[in-house]
């Protein structure tokens, strides 16, 4: 199961960050975090800074540099106008990814074993 999850969380790692931060701005470490609260603990960080690198070369996102307690400087990183419209393209994508998923669950054929408690 582990490889599946690892796999579907790829095709949507994109849209939950920006999710995360159409929410407020964040810095990696807090995204990360964030996903971590969220039940995705198996998340390295080091995905997470090149999914930002990504996302800011794309971008869907304002980039600041503030000063930092500890070292140096952070970057914040902030959805913008061509990330909200990636946002929603997103959960347009993802409402009818999981429509369709879960239509083709409920009406699997009676006496069906092979995916049973799924």
């Amino acid at each position: 199961m582990a490889n599946q999850m690892t796999e579907m969380l790829k095709g949507t790692l994109e849209g939950i960050v920006l999710a995360i931060l159409a929410a407020q701005p964040a810095y990696g470490y807090e995204i990360t975090a964030r996903l971590r609260e969220e039940g995705f603990a198996d998340l390295a960080e080091g995905t997470i800074y090149a999914l930002l690198i990504r996302i800011e070369q794309r971008g869907f996102v304002d980039v600041a540099k503030v000063p930092s307690e500890k070292g140096p400087p952070r970057k914040v990183f902030t959805l913008n106008e061509a990330g909200l419209a990636q946002l929603e393209e997103f959960w347009t994508a993802w409402r009818f990814l999981a429509g369709r998923i879960e239509e083709l669950r409920a009406h699997r054929t009676p006496g069906s074993t092979a995916h049973e408690g799924a």
